[in-house]
């Protein structure tokens, strides 16, 4: 009776550890140690509720030369130059010696200067995140802008946290637990001079969540909050793939020293959008911006650095939920435009207009959600 009543037990837990049976919402923050954060992407697993287009789910590496044959410590860097011998040959002697990288700092915001052009570094960021297994799902080389689609993270959990009877099962079954979290990376590249470049990356990442409508189950997918730890190890494996120098790439992703805290306040703008006011200058302004739109994963379609604007495409909030479901989100979208505009030297707007000229009662209230959450981030 006792040996019926154990197989009876274990195939009750056995029939509860599919994937995504533990909760994650209790996300617990992790220390930044550069070189330890375990990251585990399935490559060859589709998100079904993410469509990857045929073209992009298996990318190519031919034509490609390996790094490592003329930098060293480099292991197994692969360069793609679509196939020109012309710019094989460039590359050859551009990379003749290791590409210096620093680490600049913002708060928990960090990002690369690296001492080649934008061009070498647009090529050397697109095969990092192809390496790392991911699809490139938008590239616009005209804004410095490579966005990845979604993998799912599987990373283990440790045993403890399984408790001692899953433990044991998991070891005799060689099961995984593994959370129901996908992430994508944006990479944002901005030349500073001919030989001098700037490299920002953002993570972002949803989870699977159960949903219930009446006696119906169903899962979706929900924006997850940013595991900062995550996205510096990234940040530090891509500074380790471009300079090779492993000890110098952790220290200076770790004593990179922190610039003072922004203040922003929100106020009533022209036509009833909202304004959005930095105690920094136009230049500052302008990259703190960027990098606030790339960590709301905002749909930047232009942008002009010379008139310091943005041309963005968003979904209003207005606009989702029985709308969306019947037309599909793809055709809620709109264009908006953000202008950075000078007050003095230490201060700068940022100011919102609709680009259809509309300027619809909801459309001003998306402009004040919209500067709120940028808000949030300073």
């Amino acid at each position: 009776m006792i040996k019926y009543l154990f197989f009876i037990t274990l195939l009750v837990l056995l029939s509860s550890c599919g994937e995504n049976i533990i909760d994650t919402s209790n996300n617990t923050k992790r220390e930044i140690s550069p070189g330890n954060i375990p990251i585990n992407y399935y490559a060859d697993k589709t998100v079904k509720s993410l469509i990857v287009p045929p073209d992009l789910t298996k990318p190519s590496t031919q034509n490609s030369f390996r790094l490592s044959e003329y930098v060293t410590n480099v292991n197994e860097t692969i360069i793609d130059f679509s196939g020109s011998q012309k710019a094989k040959d460039k590359a050859t002697k551009i990379l003749e010696k290791n590409p210096h990288v620093e680490v600049a700092r913002k708060g928990q915001r960090r990002w690369l200067i690296i001492n080649k052009n934008s061009d070498l570094v647009w090529e050397i960021a697109k095969d990092f995140l192809k390496k790392q297994g991911f699809a490139l799902k938008k590239t616009n080389k005209k804004i410095g802008l490579i966005e990845t689609d979604f993998l799912e993270n599987y990373p283990e959990i440790p045993e403890q946290s399984l408790g001692f009877i899953r433990s044991m099962i998991s070891k005799a079954i060689t099961a995984r637990y593994t959370l129901p979290i996908i992430d994508k990376y944006r990479i944002r590249i901005e030349p500073l001079n001919d030989d001098k470049t700037e490299l920002h990356l953002s993570l972002f990442s949803m989870q699977e969540k159960l949903a219930r409508s009446g006696n119906v189950e169903s899962t979706i997918w929900e924006t997850y909050e940013k595991d900062v730890a995550l996205e510096t190890e990234m940040l530090y494996r891509l500074m380790l793939y471009i300079s090779g120098d492993q000890a110098s790439s952790k220290e200076k992703i770790l004593n990179a020293k922190s610039e003072k805290r922004i203040e922003t306040t929100i106020t009533d703008g022209f036509n009833g959008f909202a304004k959005l006011t930095f105690n920094d200058s136009v230049i500052n302004t302008w990259d703190n911006l960027s990098w606030a739109l790339d960590q709301l994963n905002i749909d930047i379609q232009d942008k002009d650095i010379k008139e310091k604007s943005f041309y963005i495409r968003a979904v209003r909030s207005s606009d989702r939920g029985i709308l969306s479901s019947l037309l599909g989100e793809e055709a809620l979208y709109k264009n908006f435009q953000i202008i950075v505009r000078s007050i003095d030297e230490n201060n700068s707007d940022v100011l919102f207009t609709d680009v259809s000229g509309e300027n619809e009662v909801e459309t001003k209230e998306f402009s004040y959600e919209l500067f709120e959450k940028i808000q949030k981030l300073f």
